[in-house]
């Protein structure tokens, strides 16, 4: 039988793994156990039991197999008794070659009926340990922090549940219901062998395994780096696909097709030539294992042979050997074949494994409170903050936002004004100094009830592949139909919903594709005002949204922060004229602070913000104005027929 590698490759492993990344099977077992034996799950505990019950069945009717082979050809040669006489028909029954191949045909058949009804009785205890896994991974990679998922490739880190959920599986599987009985197995085929022939049977069969075995065991470790080599091109060939198209207008914008094309070609090439030389030692694998238990078949059938011809066995002792050997070489071969898998399957895990080690960068202190927030001050007091320790962002940042009042905050490029929302989110911790709401540290308060108070409407929008409906919902999960087209309405969005033929149940696509960037933006500023929170974060939330729409919405934004407190990030200094206070960042400090007039009035950066995009904006309106100008002229009038002709201009 040849083994034949699964269609889902291994994952890579790296030198960087943790000790646990690089688990043993026994550590993995150990940690896969509490999902096998569920303590609080009785009825999954009697699968297992059964299923070992069916397991065992099946290789005593497996064990019994080549004794009626034997006894139907002793029975055709007439060998070990005498001639039976039809007048005595139960000594005929039993001893009838008819009946015994019947026999033997029954007990495969109950051999095979027995193996396949306890896989399905396992199924559902093997499904629901990788199902558990599986959802603990995907929710322990959400509890990951920010740095996290900023620092890793979407497409390697889904690739990593995958194959994790497909070797979670396989050793559930193997492990659990066929190693160890396989080893029972063979143990009791070495006694029969002992107890119906001798002991130079059992000494060659032995050999036979061990040499088996030892070839296995040093052609499957040569065979791990051959195919990591693989997984490795495999994930980076994967990875370069789902960026490309990620970024799929990108690509066209600049005409890549043919650079991506190749890019992602020259990752198949070294899968290509990875898998080639996987291939190839399988092949190896496969024709060694063959040439060594055909070795110990023929070496016991020969010895088999001589005693048949020295009167010490029968034919059917011979046909009996020959079936035990090749009934022996099922789970032999099995057991070389499940080293290997189990082997691939725990290199599977480890990244899986190393995912659920991974500490949350952001967690909630022992017995944390959740967030009472009674009037939405809120402060930061001395705050510093670095991404990296040699790359400082924020210096010393003060300031308070007082109840119900609107803050804003702006700035040059890089000062620091986004990661201001990300800390208030608690996205990131502070390196020091201290983000109080209502007097409460935000650290030492429960992230769930912190983020349920903040309602963030970020600057690069990106919606769920589903419909208008979903993604607006997403704000407050139990709200009805009408609250989600009334939010829509507010956000000035529910008049190009209704022109859409399927309404708020237009699909969006991949990261809301399908929509422009001020209808994705739109879209976020719904389900922010459908989440109705007391404190509101606006990440230049308008920047996706031309003049007249900008002016819509702001009106919109104006009605919702009212009573809230509302921290505007901004880069069009139009829309945040009317706040209560402004502060100016550079470099991570506050360089101004002030209302719009007040800053205008000291002509430093803001002012000098100001000016430029006020000349800018003009600069565009009489652009536009000359353009109109010039197409007006040129314009055809409409041919006659076009014309509406009232009845009065005809008479």
């Amino acid at each position: 039988m040849a083994h034949s590698d699964p269609a889902t490759p291994a994952s890579p492993a790296s030198a960087s793994d943790s000790a646990l990344g690089q688990a043993s099977l026994t550590g993995t077992l150990a940690h896969l156990w509490p999902y096998i034996w569920p303590g609080d799950r009785a009825d999954l505990k009697m699968r297992v039991v059964w299923s070992v019950v069916l397991l065992l069945a099946a290789k005593l009717a497996t064990l019994a197999v080549p004794f009626t082979f034997k006894w139907a050809t002793d029975a055709l040669t007439g060998a070990d008794s005498a001639p039976v006489q039809p007048s005595n028909w139960v000594l005929w029954v039993v001893a009838s070659p008819v009946i015994m191949t019947l026999g033997y045909g029954g007990l495969r058949v109950l051999m095979g009926v027995l193996t396949q009804w306890r896989d399905g009785i396992f199924a559902r205890v093997a499904m629901h340990a990788v199902r558990k896994l599986a959802y603990l991974t995907f929710v322990h990679m959400h509890d990951l922090s920010l740095r996290f998922h900023l620092e890793r490739k979407t497409g390697g880190l889904t690739r990593v549940l995958e194959r994790g959920r497909n070797g979670i599986e396989t050793i559930v599987r193997m492990v659990i219901l066929q190693l160890v009985p396989t080893i029972v197995e063979v143990a009791l085929l070495m006694a029969v062998l002992l107890w119906k022939f001798d002991w130079r049977y059992v000494a060659a069969t032995l050999i036979t395994v061990v040499i088996y075995m030892f070839y296995t065991y040093i052609a499957t470790e040569w065979r791990i780096g051959i195919r990591r080599k693989m997984n490795d091109s495999d994930t980076e060939a994967n990875t370069k696909a789902i960026d490309s198209l990620l970024n799929y207008e990108t690509v066209k914008y600049f005409g890549a097709e043919e650079r991506e094309a190749a890019r992602y070609d020259r990752s198949m090439e070294r899968y290509e030539q990875a898998s080639v030389k996987a291939y190839t030692s399988l092949a190896v694998l496969n024709a060694g294992q063959a040439v060594i238990f055909t070795a110990g078949l023929t070496a016991t059938m020969a010895m088999c042979a001589l005693g048949v011809r020295s009167g010490r066995n029968t034919i059917g002792d011979f046909v009996m050997v020959n079936a035990m050997m090749i009934q022996l070489y099922q789970p032999l071969n099995f057991m070389g074949m499940v080293y290997r898998e189990i082997k691939q399957a725990i290199i599977d895990i480890e990244k899986m494994f190393n995912v659920l080690s991974r500490k949350a960068e952001i967690q909630d202190i022992p017995g944390a409170l959740p967030l009472i927030v009674t009037s939405g001050n809120v402060r930061f007091d001395n705050v510093y903050f670095a991404y990296e320790p040699d790359r400082p962002i924020l210096k010393g940042l003060s300031f308070e936002v007082p109840a119900g009042k609107t803050f804003a905050i702006v700035g040059p490029s890089g000062a620091g004004k986004s990661t201001i929302s990300r800390l208030l989110f608690r996205l990131y911790d502070v390196s020091s100094g201290r983000i109080l709401i209502d007097g409460q540290d935000i650290r030492n308060v429960a992230q769930n009830s912190l983020r349920a108070s903040i309602g963030m409407v970020p600057q690069d929008t990106v919606l769920f592949n589903d419909t208008i409906r979903y993604n607006i919902r997403y704000g407050r999960w139990d709200a009805t139909d009408a609250e989600v087209e009334e939010a829509a309405g507010l956000a000035q969005i529910d008049g190009l919903i209704q022109m859409s033929p399927k309404g708020y149940e237009t699909q969006v696509g991949e990261r809301g594709l399908k929509l422009s960037g001020g209808e994705k933006q739109r879209v976020a500023i719904a389900r922010t005002i459908l989440k109705a929170p007391s404190i509101l974060v606006l990440d230049e939330a308008t920047s996706a949204l031309d003049s007249h729409t900008e002016r819509e919405i702001q009106d919109a934004l104006e009605r919702v922060s009212r009573n809230r407190t509302s921290l505007v990030i901004a880069h069009r200094l139009s829309t945040i004229v009317t706040a209560d206070e402004i502060i100016v960042l550079d470099q991570g400090r506050i360089a101004e602070r002030g209302t719009h007039v007040q800053l205008l009035a000291s002509g430093g950066l803001y002012a000098s913000m100001w000016n430029r995009q006020r000349e800018a904006q003009e600069a565009r309106e009489k652009l536009a104005r000359i353009a109109d100008e010039n197409v007006a002229p040129n314009r055809e009038p409409p041919p006659v027929d076009d014309v509406l002709v009232t009845p009065a201009a005809a008479e």
